[in-house]
């Protein structure tokens, strides 16, 4: 179970780190929201307060941490609220739109990782570490 929790510690802090970093150097094109949709209204606000930039070097941060063992519980606290703002984005502000991509891949990678890590998360049973 040691190599599963390592393999998908690695894909999560890939993609939180491929995210990361596109917000600020822009090397995937990401589609703009419908112009005056809910949805365009809340990134606007983040982008234009810098809220934005600050959740991207959370996980960024989250995501390194998540890719380490010995701090992997530490990135899954960082990044578990990211996660779960992201599902909210896309159930709430688009109408369930995109949430079968990357957002649930996302959210199943990140709630697996916490279940083999359980132990070390919550204090209670799970994997012991040798």
């Amino acid at each position: 179970m040691k190599n599963v929790s390592n393999i998908l510690g690695g894909l999560l802090g890939l993609v939180f780190f491929v995210f990361g970093l596109n917000f600020f150097l822009k090397f995937l094109p990401m589609p703009p929201f419908p112009e005056g949709s809910p949805a365009a209204a809340f990134m606007g606000a983040m982008v234009a307060t810098g809220y934005l930039a600050f959740v991207k070097v959370l996980e960024i941060a989250g995501a390194v941490l998540v890719a380490l063992p010995k701090t992997r519980v530490f990135g899954l606290l960082i990044l578990g609220p990211i996660v779960v703002n992201i599902l909210a984005f896309h159930i709430f502000l688009l109408g369930g739109a995109g949430l079968l991509g990357v957002p649930l891949f996302v959210a199943v990678l990140a709630l697996v990782l916490a279940w083999l890590e359980r132990g070390r998360l919550f204090g209670c049973g799970g994997r012991k570490e040798a």
